[in-house]
């Protein structure tokens, strides 16, 4: 019987430790980390897909032909657009990569950046208004940072040329238990996602071109293996006090 619940206690034991192989996302025996390249990789502008959301201001001296163009952001209290409602306020990109704008109507800004849709738009819309000048920013660049960090969530960026250390610092930073040399950079790329590891422990991924973030981009930090098993032993330490108790209160009763 002593025998019986031994063995009950220790396959307890066993069930209640958490292995890295449970927790860790996307897991491939065969996936090697990314190796930065040698040389410099400059910033590669970001080339606009089918579902991106545009924001179009015109400006212009004649006001109520601006507006025709202008959608008007829902804002807060304080003046400030929220980004949700950026979002519904803005462009969007069909799936054919073309926007619909009053008056000028479809433009065709697929596989264009940022600034040469707006050099594109501008050159469209001087055959309506003179002296106008118009700005595109994207508005749908955001970002999830996952894993091993302090604040996991989405975050919208205002920046085209961020950086993944900047969008680690959005979540917080890494915590003690994130392993610094294992964050897995999910990216979409020609309609198909990619998984990247790359370690952020080597000075030369500043050179990689991984280093500089893309819209809709994924960070998942892993945990540490030691960071579980420390883990794993306070639970094996609750559950050899309940084994200790148990076995007192057994000899005292008995």
């Amino acid at each position: 019987m002593r025998n019986f619940i031994c063995f009950l206690l220790l396959l307890l034991l066993a069930a209640s430790c958490v292995t890295k192989k449970e927790l860790v996302y996307m897991q491939n025996p065969d996936f090697k980390p990314y190796v930065p390249t040698e040389f410099k990789t400059r910033f590669t502008a970001y080339k606009l897909q089918a579902n991106d959301v545009l924001s179009v201001k015109v400006l212009s001296v004649d006001p109520d032909m601006s507006n025709i163009f202008n959608i008007v952001n829902p804002s807060n209290a304080f003046g400030v657009s929220e980004p949700g409602s950026m979002y519904l306020s803005g462009y969007t990109i069909d799936n054919e990569g073309f926007i619909n704008l009053p008056t000028v109507g479809k433009l065709k800004v697929e596989g264009l950046t940022t600034s040469q849709t707006q050099d594109l738009i501008q050159s469209n819309l001087n055959r309506y208004i003179m002296d106008a000048t118009v700005v595109v920013k994207l508005i749908s660049f955001k970002i999830s940072v996952l894993g091993a960090v302090r604040n996991p969530g989405y975050f919208y960026i205002y920046n085209e040329k961020a950086n993944l250390l900047e969008g680690l610092s959005l979540a917080g930073d890494l915590t003690d238990a994130a392993n610094r040399g294992s964050v897995k950079l999910i990216r979409q790329k020609d309609g198909a996602s990619e998984v990247v590891l790359l370690d952020l422990k080597d000075p030369n991924l500043v050179q990689s071109q991984y280093y500089y973030l893309m819209p809709n981009d994924v960070i998942y930090v892993e945990p540490l293996e030691t960071q579980l098993k420390r883990n794993n032993l306070v639970i094996v330490n609750a559950v050899l006090g309940v084994i200790s108790t148990g076995a007192l209160l057994y000899n005292l009763f008995k």
